[in-house]
């Protein structure tokens, strides 16, 4: 199973140079986001309609910087998207308005657009936000340092980029006003979908490869629940979506516990009846009803019985008016101060990838500036949107995707600007390009590029620069290869290897926090503790969340080896299944008080595997107790002390070479 799950994660991972060439042109299989790319594009033309019916299209083009708030939405709770956008939104005003104030002082302008790289990049990091991150951030302070140098017009400024900001904040929300848990319920409906695919894979050799992606979609839906809720309002829809969640997790464990003790399939119709819940969920949220039909298996004992009753139980919180939504307990998400403090440390890879990236674009800038190019900050941006990619390798896709599409963009650009636009079809290209912008980003960086390269020529040209077809033609290009060349090299010489090197010290960090959360949660004190916000589970929570984060990370680094992290993914692999079984533990009714011997056993059982990856060595395997009513946590044990044990093995053999 081991060798299974370490062929499957590495095959994919390490592409020839040619491979990685070719990837960077190929377009992603994702559905196209017609709604969004459409709002998208309303959204950053209303404010230059607007400003051409005032007769000040200069004041319209600025607001339409602040329309880039809304391409930040996704589809995240309407109470985390209300906040995630505001904060966008105040976030490109403060760029622009303090980008005119600094203007004057290209050093200070340099140091400014540092830390605006680093800051967003940090929160992002932090908190996992979806989106284009700090690119749009440089893009709204770069822009303000390229207009006519006029510190008194930073208050003006910064005041329409608010206005656009706030159009569109109310486009971003509009969906609530239908369907205000639309997002929460969207999660719930591919958990059951997710559920029954692993349902099928039960009895076959893709059981592993299922179970990892459920856990997943589990742990994303619990999150989404968590930050979905208010304090102010709780809605009996968003409580019997809290009552499904447990249900599925409750199922999950089920699936789990047969797949251990049996070989064969499951019965076809437990699968067909979770499809049917992820159904009538879809038509629930459409304000509709779908009569779903449960079957009985007949014959069924032991664990089957169990299992169709907690999925008879996930039907009737479905269907049922009268169950008791009041009585369930709501999630504690953790707080911000958790958040950041677990990423603001020495070893957290987005801390480290944040401080790179404001240094290595504070000192593109002050190149450019030193070097004194026309409108330099363009080669500021290219360097930004390279070190957009979320590791070595995808800084590379992007420099190769951003270089090339943006020569293209700049022929588009230059047949535009050639037909001398203004008025009402200014507006219709912006619309358009945006639009297009977003269709494409799904699909390729590089045919993004292609059309955001003529929306921010058109924005800069409304500050009345007066470019030239010549200066378009040329100086673009250059300095955008030149951006490009410095974002990949300074990727590449500033912490290549340090994801790689935190591996071993990170994983042993966090088997030590799962034996800490272990220790509380079968513990006969636990009756006084409240572990859904316990120190123990926030600490283990977040080295889950770094170490997942560190090990992506690892994979894109160049040069990497390949052989080691190979052998590492299954005992990542493990941790996160460990991670979550403690979890759903706790939720369960079933959750045992372990003896002391017991307890001493597991964590001689935990500290043995923690010194195995500390010291990268191969130590002897302990015996695993017992775990009463939850066999599947004993199972993953043993699994993990497997994988570590080849893991360090192929460590100490590769140490001696």
């Amino acid at each position: 199973m081991e060798k299974k799950r370490r062929i499957k994660a590495s095959e994919p991972l390490y592409p020839s140079l040619l491979r990685t060439i070719q990837q960077a042109f190929q377009l992603k299989r994702n559905p196209l986001p017609w709604s969004k790319a459409i709002t998208a594009g309303i959204c950053s033309g209303i404010p230059v309609l607007i400003g051409l019916l005032a007769n000040h299209l200069s004041y319209g083009m600025l607001a339409g910087i602040g329309s880039f708030t809304y391409l930040y939405v996704a589809n995240i709770p309407y109470s985390q998207r209300a906040k995630k956008l505001f904060f966008v939104m105040i976030g490109l005003a403060m760029a622009v308005g303090m980008g005119t104030l600094v203007a004057p002082h290209p050093l200070t302008s340099a140091i400014f657009v540092g830390l605006i790289g680093a800051l967003v990049t940090f929160l992002f990091g932090a908190y996992k936000i979806q989106g284009p991150a700090a690119i749009f951030f440089v893009l709204a302070f770069s822009l303000a340092t390229g207009m006519p140098i006029d510190p008194t017009a930073a208050p003006l400024r910064a005041g329409l980029v608010l206005c656009g900001g706030a159009l569109a904040w109310l486009l971003g929300m509009i969906g609530w006003v239908r369907d205000p848990h639309g997002p929460q319920t969207t999660a719930m409906k591919r958990v059951y979908m997710e559920l029954a695919a692993f349902m099928d894979r039960v009895g076959s050799g893709e059981v592993q490869e299922g179970r990892k992606k459920l856990v997943a979609v589990l742990k994303s839906a619990e999150e989404s629940l968590a930050v979905g809720q208010t304090s102010w309002h709780s809605s009996g829809q968003y409580q019997r979506l809290l009552l499904l969640n447990d249900q599925a997790n409750a199922i999950f464990l089920d699936v789990l516990e047969y797949a251990e003790k049996k070989r064969d399939k499951l019965p076809p119709h437990i699968g067909k009846t979770v499809r049917s819940i992820a159904a009538a969920l879809d038509e629930k949220s459409k304000g509709s009803e779908r009569a779903i039909r449960v079957e009985e298996w007949p014959g069924g004992e032991g664990i089957i019985l169990r299992l169709q009753s907690n999925v008879r139980e996930a039907v009737r919180i479905l269907i049922d008016p009268q169950t008791d939504v009041d009585a369930v307990q709501k999630r504690k998400r953790q707080s911000l101060w958790t958040v950041l403090g677990g990423s603001f440390d020495k070893n957290s890879i987005v801390f480290l990838t944040s401080i790179r990236f404001g240094l290595v674009l504070a000192a593109t800038a002050l190149l450019a500036y030193s070097f004194e190019l026309n409108r330099s900050y363009w080669v500021t941006l290219s360097c930004a949107a390279v070190m957009s990619g979320a590791t070595i390798i995808a800084t590379f896709h992007r420099a190769i995707q951003r270089s090339i599409g943006t020569v293209v963009g700049i022929m588009v650009a230059t047949i535009i600007l050639a037909a001398h636009p203004h008025g009402l079809f200014i507006a219709v290209v912006i619309m358009f390009m945006t639009a297009l912008t977003e269709l494409a980003i799904v699909l390729n960086y590089g045919l993004a590029a292609l059309f955001i390269t003529p929306n921010a020529l058109l924005l800069a040209e409304s500050t009345g620069q007066n470019l030239s077809l010549s200066f378009v033609a040329s100086a673009r290009i250059i300095d955008v290869v030149i951006g490009c060349a410095i974002g990949l090299v300074g990727t590449l010489l500033i912490g290549r290897r340090k994801a790689s090197s935190m591996l071993p010290h990170l994983i042993a960090k966090t088997i030590r926090s799962q034996q800490q959360y272990l220790m509380t949660l079968f513990s006969e004190h636990r009756a006084n503790l409240d572990l859904k916000q316990s120190l123990e589970q926030r600490k283990m929570q977040t080295n889950l969340s770094n170490l997942q984060i560190v090990y992506t990370t690892a994979i894109g680094e160049i040069p990497s080896n390949k052989r080691q992290l190979e052998y590492m993914w299954p005992v990542i692999f493990s941790i996160e299944q460990v991670g979550y079984l403690l979890e759903s533990c706790l939720k369960s009714a079933r959750c045992p008080i372990l003896s002391d011997a017991t307890l001493s056993q597991l964590l001689l059982v935990f500290e043995t595997m923690a010194k195995s990856a500390e010291q990268k060595a191969p130590l002897a395997k302990k015996e695993i107790p017992a775990i009463i009513d939850f066999p599947q946590l004993q199972r993953e044990l043993s699994e993990l002390q497997d994988a570590l044990q080849v893991s360090t093995r192929v460590q100490a053999s590769e140490a001696l070479r």
